[in-house]
C-alpha cells in the first residue's frame, strides 16, 4: 500500500461519520447505519447502540460484522469509484463499570457530544468492532487488501 492509499484510508477512518454494518439476526443478514468512531491505534471502530435496534440482536460478544465506509457520493462522479473501505470482524460488548468503558465513552463522546443523553440510558451499549480484515477501494485498479498491520502503520 502507498502513501497515497494509506492518507485514503486514514482519512475514511478517522473523518467519516457513519458506516453500513451488516450482521447476522436469527440465521438472516441485517444491516444498519451507525455513527462510529475509530480508536487511535485503527484497530477497531466503537460504536452506541440500542437494543431496541434490530441490528443490536446481532451484536454479541464473538459475532461476525461488516462494515462499509465511503466517501459522500456526487451527482458528477462515476459512484463506482466512490472510495470506499470494507472491514470485517470480531463484536465486543464492552462492559459498564470498566476502563475500558470509561475510555471508549470518553473517545466516542468526544466525536459525538450530543448522544451523551443515550449513555444514561440503559437500553444503549458501547460496541468494539475489531477490525480483522478488509479492502479499500479508491477508484479503478485501486483495491487494496486492509490487514491489522496496515492498520497499526496508519497510527505511526
Amino acid at each position: 500500500m502507498d502513501d497515497r492509499d494509506r492518507e485514503l484510508l486514514r482519512e475514511l477512518l478517522a473523518h467519516q461519520r457513519v458506516l453500513s454494518l451488516a450482521v447476522v439476526v436469527e440465521g438472516k443478514p441485517h444491516a444498519g447505519l451507525l455513527p462510529f468512531v475509530v480508536r487511535p491505534d485503527f484497530s477497531a471502530a466503537l460504536i452506541h447502540a440500542s437494543d431496541l435496534a434490530r441490528h443490536s440482536q446481532g451484536l454479541t460478544a464473538g459475532a461476525p460484522f461488516g462494515v462499509v465506509i465511503h466517501f459522500p457520493d456526487r451527482l458528477d462522479a462515476d459512484p463506482l469509484q466512490l472510495p470506499r473501505v470494507t472491514l470485517e470482524g470480531t463484536v465486543a460488548v464492552l462492559e459498564r463499570g470498566t476502563e475500558e468503558y470509561r475510555a471508549g465513552a470518553e473517545l466516542y463522546l468526544a466525536r459525538f457530544p450530543g448522544s451523551a443523553q443515550t449513555f444514561a440510558l440503559g437500553d444503549f451499549h458501547l460496541y468494539q468492532l475489531a477490525f480483522e480484515s478488509g479492502r479499500l477501494i479508491g477508484g479503478f485498479a485501486r483495491a487494496r487488501s486492509v490487514s491489522p498491520r496496515v492498520l497499526a502503520e496508519l497510527a505511526g
